[in-house]
């Protein structure tokens, strides 16, 4: 539980923006490195990397529905993350999550 509450402010700064994953690499590389944390830099790292290698494609089609659907897709991705990152628990993200913490497990 003290693993938790140790990392969790790290962990909620990962959701916030591509740069907040970056600044949470940056303050999950000290001494007291928590697991909590790094898991879920993992997870929004993914989330966001995911975003900008797709979006650019998925502009291509010029279809509003297309569109949308990635949106929201993302946009799911991203609630459940954090609100897991909220409520103390190490839960992947469904589709993705597994290819995430094996991509990106360095961190």
């Amino acid at each position: 539980m003290n693993e938790i509450k140790q990392g969790k402010q790290t962990a909620i700064v990962s959701y916030l923006t591509i740069i907040g994953a970056i600044i949470a690499i940056f303050m999950n590389q000290e001494e007291n490195r928590s697991e909590f944390a790094s898991f879920h830099i993992r997870q929004a790292l993914g989330i966001f990397l995911t975003f900008f290698l797709l979006g650019y494609p998925v502009g291509y089609f010029d279809n509003w529905m297309v569109s949308a659907s990635f949106w929201i897709f993302i946009f799911i991705l991203w609630i459940y993350g954090f609100i897991n990152c909220l409520n103390g628990e190490m839960k992947i993200v469904p589709f993705l999550g597994e290819i995430y913490q094996k991509l990106f497990k360095s961190f």
